[in-house]
């Protein structure tokens, strides 16, 4: 969340940032009433203590009318206290419940736009494969390989669902330890294999909720949530500690399956492999000093780690600046990757790196003591690795052959027996 101080001062600039965000109906004006009349309250009751210890103190000292009366002002003193800590029972929740709902301001780099067709392109890399054969998309070729298994996927676990078989299974596995490998011997993350059911502080302190309920599948039983990426563990992993200076940054990366609702998508992307309810993620975490610069500096290697992975299977991508109206909640920037995919025509989104400030460390009371001896909040980042089977519907349809077999990219054949070929 944002720092309280920073709304006060800038209260113009957060209404603006929430409208360019889509938050427009977050009401500033309401959260700033509400934090004048809480701090108004707990003044009353500093000043009430503070004259009920004077009163107290003065009442060993007197005697008769004088010493009933300190009484009776202590007696009225307990009252007053009373109403003000039930005010303040009343105001607390209110002003939590819209502190939270207070988007993250953008930085002035990200392009106004209302959703991701208004993203900006900052570069390209690769060429777009052009096929003289009548090229397949991954269903086809999926069900050709007997490979991918949508039909009895469906029949088991509903629309959005799938097998990987055989070659299919083993490509995925290969593609999620390349880039763990990559990330880990290459960028000297730390590797991790976080739970993938959280509780609801992680997802609070995260920005996945509020607002994120619909899209999570839920263990109404045990109050637990299924993760819809290892970026809520991760982060939430330190929450509550006071971090070292010199320690940091922490740089995880984390393997784990991924689970989401894709409530408000009826209808769309339902063909194959891309908008799907289950699915297994390479996902990278940076946990920073509170400095702008270096938080910069992170997001621009995250992105290039990412792009490393993407440019070693040799597929073709763009790079986009998201816009305003496409960032989440907590998210000051974002950058999206978007992996060529024939059978769309265009590219389709497979990563993106975000970095938050101190928006989810504040939730998270995420925290580390300098060389002055001051504690500051994190600042957080994070960013798609790998995540599959998306990255196969690129995958296959850029390497497939006129015979219908696909070439094994040549950085996953030592994950797939040196085979180069699926066929």
């Amino acid at each position: 969340m944002l720092d309280i101080r920073f709304i006060r001062e800038h209260a113009t600039q957060v209404r603006r940032g929430a409208q360019r965000k889509g938050f427009g109906q977050v009401d500033i004006d309401r959260l700033l009433q509400v934090d004048a009349d809480l701090r108004g309250a707990k003044q009353g009751l500093q000043e009430i203590a503070t004259r009920k210890n004077k009163a107290g103190e003065q009442i060993s000292k007197l005697s008769g009318k004088e010493k009933q009366e300190a009484i009776e002002e202590i007696s009225q003193l307990k009252a007053q206290e009373k109403q003000y800590r039930q005010r303040l029972d009343e105001l607390e929740p209110i002003y939590d419940e819209l502190m939270l709902q207070v988007p993250q301001v953008p930085a002035a780099e990200v392009p106004d736009g209302a959703d991701d067709t208004e993203n900006v392109e900052i570069r390209r890399w690769g060429e777009v494969p052009e096929f003289d054969f009548e090229a397949k998309d991954h269903v086809e070729l999926g069900k050709n390989l007997d490979i991918i298994d949508i039909e009895r996927g469906v029949k088991l676990a509903g629309a959005r669902s799938y097998f990987l078989k055989g070659d299919g299974a083993l490509l995925e596995l290969a593609v999620l330890r390349f880039a763990l490998d990559y990330m880990v011997n290459e960028c000297g993350f730390v590797a991790m294999i976080p739970p993938v059911l959280v509780r609801n502080e992680a997802m609070v302190g995260t920005a996945w909720f509020p607002g994120g309920e619909d899209q999570v599948y839920r263990t109404e039983r045990d109050q637990l949530n299924l993760a819809g990426t290892a970026e809520v563990p991760l982060t939430a992993y330190h929450s509550g500690e006071i971090l070292a200076e010199e320690d940091l940054p922490l740089k995880y990366v984390a393997w784990s399956p991924c689970y989401r609702r894709e409530a408000g998508t009826y209808g769309k992307d339902t063909h194959g492999l891309y908008r799907i309810h289950q699915f297994q993620k390479i996902e990278q975490v940076i946990v920073c000093k509170n400095d702008e610069r270096e938080s910069i500096e992170h997001h621009q290697q995250i992105l290039a780690n990412s792009e490393a992975v993407v440019q070693a299977l040799e597929l073709p991508y763009r790079v986009v600046n998201v816009c305003a109206g496409d960032l989440g909640r907590g998210q000051v920037q974002k950058f999206d990757i978007e992996c060529w995919m024939p059978s769309r025509k265009n590219y389709g989104e497979t990563h993106s790196a975000s970095r938050y400030h101190e928006f989810q460390a504040r939730r998270l009371n995420l925290r580390y003591r300098g060389a002055d001896k001051k504690t500051r909040f994190c600042h957080t980042l994070n960013n798609t690795v790998i995540a599959s089977p998306r990255i196969l519907i690129s995958v296959l349809e850029c390497n497939q052959n006129a015979d219908g077999s696909v070439t094994i990219p040549q950085v996953l054949r030592p994950y797939m027996n040196g085979r180069e070929k699926i066929e």
